[in-house]
This record gives structure tokens, C-alpha cells and sequence, in this order.
């Protein structure tokens, strides 16, 4: 049977879903926002850069707190509202959570919007060793 993960001290969901879903070790983490854990009200950070460490960070939450890490992490969704102007800074912050050797697969796709009025969003496939 499937597991439905909330994870404590993650983002509140921007909708009805679940942090993660998990069967038979496989781990799909729901896409995440730029929003803040502590504070679903703050403002988002300005700057793609700073919209995906958000991300980046808020992802590394959901990991961590389903004993996980970005190691497990097999494949990285990632949604750019504005890709030709931001896919070249937003590589920049994405692979420096990555070595080179361990980057997952990636699909990355411009969107006309996101919910929140994000910038980027990201989910990710992780795998239980």
C-alpha cells in the first residue's frame, strides 16, 4: 500500500496534496514553492537565484525528514516561468546541490505561471537504497 507523507516543519502545501508519496522504496516528493517553512505569508525571495535555493532548501526539509538525502534523489523536475532569461542563473544554483558525478536526470520546462506567482518549481523522484 502506497504511503502519504506530511512532513513537520516543511512548507504548508499551496494545495491538496501530500509532501511525498512512497511505495516499494520509490519516493515522489511533490513539487515545492520558494515559500518559506516558518512563515507561508513572507514575501518570496526576489531573484531566481534566490527562488531556488528556497526550493532547493524546502526539498532538502521533505529528504530529510523522510531519512532521505539528495543522494537518493534519481530524477528532478524543474518549471521556469521566464526559461530564457533564467535557465542559465537558475543551472548555476541547481548544480552546486549536486556533484558532478551524482546529478540526477532532469527534465526542465517553461511554464506561463506557477502557483504563488513562483519563478521556479521542483519536484523530484528519490529512491530508498
Amino acid at each position: 500500500m502506497p504511503e502519504f507523507h506530511k512532513v513537520p516543519g516543511t512548507p504548508m502545501p499551496v494545495g491538496p496534496f501530500c509532501h511525498a508519496s512512497e511505495q516499494d522504496g520509490w519516493v515522489l516528493l511533490t513539487g515545492q514553492m520558494p515559500t518559506f517553512p516558518d512563515d507561508p505569508e513572507k514575501p518570496l525571495p526576489e531573484g531566481i537565484e534566490a527562488q531556488t535555493t528556497r526550493v532547493m532548501e524546502n526539498l532538502k526539509i521533505v529528504l530529510n525528514g523522510l531519512d532521505l538525502g539528495l543522494e537518493h534523489v534519481l530524477q528532478c523536475r524543474c518549471y521556469l516561468t521566464e526559461f530564457e532569461r533564467d535557465f542559465d542563473p537558475f543551472n548555476t544554483v541547481y548544480k552546486s546541490y549536486f556533484t558532478e558525478d551524482t546529478r540526477p536526470a532532469r527534465t526542465t520546462i517553461g511554464v506561463t505561471a506557477l502557483a504563488v506567482g513562483a519563478l521556479v518549481e521542483i519536484d523530484m523522484v528519490a529512491k530508498r537504497t
